[in-house]
């Protein structure tokens, strides 16, 4: 993270290295008029050293600016919009480093084409404003970047669960209960747990569980299931083992103030979902349902039973698993909820391997295709909860041929009722693009009795003439139909 310090050294070593290239002066050329070293000046306009008050004086004397222009936060026109990045809390906060960002070619980008750069960088600070693109979504839509850079695969987090189940003799395919999972936070690291104090207050009962570090407790809330209260406690564990400081204590993050928090948070997640699913083991399970020659429900909800886990964890284990073992890079991962009378839907999670893929998530308030498996299995899911004692977990999968498009994908759903209202309804689907890879691994794709639709993103974008689920109109196409109209007409005068 970027300080405030360093912040001024970069802009003032960017007006620096700008306003010397205008000049068409080199390194050697400035020294000569300032009585600076070339060294001491290339290291200014790296952001590295910020030199005296009469060393910026000469500067701006060689350079023919004032001191108050050198030292100030502002610029000329042309150059302000990347002034006003360097200065953003989104560049401070950005992790270059972890996407493979060198800070000085950026700087040297900027400053080699700064029209250029400055136009582009305007646009996104008005698209950023006009859209509302808060601190949150920038860190959200960062991490996702970061975990399709990695193929979603960390082996540093995979051996660090390895070096855990050694040193703690965990066996590769041991079967996690809250209970022993419990022993072990409280044997390791000294936490205790209590599953009482966050029930007793209304404003927290959407809380899942919160750590306080002060007392060593971590409170988690009444009424999860044993494999939500797995993931929660291994999810602890991981924060522990892999001293993650910078960190959330709550599960439903209230303030995401840097990257860090959030790429920790992630971790935590991945050593979790990786200590209950050994990645072999489950390569090997999730091998044997794919060659099936039909579609086995069935088998893929006993996945669940077998690893005592939710059917996100298993999801998004499976975004680990399938890139590493079967080569599978295009693949997406989506999260959808309901609301109580299944009117409308909103994705709550959404990443993408490889390539951005459909469907994706639409930010313009625009309603998400109906013949979605995603959408389908929570609406199916209130009639089979109806006619069941126990909580209902739904499985099915679809292959979507998207409309106006090539691209086929086999999507995997498991739906299940909503945590704070069951009538509300979530779904989880992994999709997987159809193409040769696939159907090598995949046996029941021949089967003639798999569902298979015409879908797209959303109705208002949708030219399916005959779609017996469209919610609204296709407002989108409408109006472009509309546009081509009104030119075909003026070029016919």
């Amino acid at each position: 993270m970027l300080d405030n310090e360093k912040i001024i050294r970069l802009i003032l070593g960017f007006k620096v290295r700008h306003l010397r290239q205008q000049k068409n002066f080199s390194y050697q050329e400035l020294a000569n008029r300032t009585g600076l070293s070339t060294s001491y000046l290339n290291d200014i306009e790296k952001g590295k050293r910020y030199p005296k008050p009469t060393k910026i004086t000469k500067l701006a004397e060689a350079l023919d600016v004032d001191y108050n222009y050198m030292v100030a936060t502002n610029a000329s026109k042309k150059l302000q919009p990347i002034i006003d990045l360097l200065s953003s809390k989104f560049f401070r906060m950005f992790p270059l480093d972890e996407f493979g960002i060198s800070l000085e070619k950026l700087l040297e980008l900027f400053t080699q084409t700064p029209v250029k750069v400055n136009a582009f960088i305007s646009t996104m600070f008005k698209i950023a404003r006009n859209y509302q693109i808060d601190e949150k979504q920038f860190y959200l839509e960062a991490l996702r970047s970061y975990q399709a850079m990695h193929n979603n695969h960390f082996p540093e987090l995979e051996d660090a669960v390895d070096r855990f189940k050694k040193e703690f003799s965990i066996k590769k395919k041991h079967a996690f209960t809250p209970d022993f999972l419990e022993e072990l936070l409280l044997e390791i690291k000294g936490i205790k747990i209590n599953f009482d104090e966050l029930s007793k207050n209304d404003a927290i009962k959407h809380i899942r569980s919160y750590y306080k570090p002060a007392t060593k407790v971590l409170y988690i809330q009444q009424g999860l299931s044993d494999a939500q209260q797995c993931f929660l406690l291994a999810r602890e564990l991981g924060f522990q083992y892999l001293n993650l400081e910078e960190r959330p204590y709550e599960t439903t993050i209230a303030e995401i103030s840097s990257f860090e928090i959030l790429l920790n948070n992630y971790k935590a997640s991945h050593f979790a979902a990786a200590l209950m699913m050994d990645g072999e083991t489950l390569a090997d399970d999730f091998r044997l349902l794919a060659r099936e020659n039909s579609w086995q429900p069935q088998m893929f909800l006993d996945l669940l039973s077998k690893y005592n886990v939710t059917a996100e964890t298993l999801m998004q284990r499976l975004t680990n698993v399938l890139p590493h073992y079967f080569g599978l890079e295009d693949l997406f991962f989506i999260r959808m909820t309901g609301n109580e009378n299944l009117q409308s839907f909103s994705m709550k999670k959404d990443l993408h391997l490889s390539q951005l893929h459909s469907p994706y998530n639409n930010e313009l308030n625009e309603h998400y295709c109906n013949r979605w498996v995603s959408i389908t299995t929570i609406k199916e899911l209130r009639f089979v909860k109806a006619s069941k004692s126990e909580t209902p977990i739904l499985a099915d999968a679809q292959i979507s041929k998207y409309w106006n498009s090539d691209k086929e994908y086999l999507c995997l759903t498991l739906a299940t009722p909503g945590f704070l209202n069951p009538d509300n309804g979530s779904s989880v689907t992994l999709g997987l693009l159809v193409n040769p890879s696939l159907k090598s691994i995949f046996h029941f794709l021949s089967d003639p009795k798999l569902k298979i639709r015409e879908v797209h993103t959303t109705c208002e974008r949708c030219g399916i003439s005959d779609c017996e689920a469209r919610v609204v109109s296709p407002i989108v196409i409408e109006e472009a139909a509309l546009g081509q109209t009104v030119l075909g007409a003026l070029r016919g005068i």
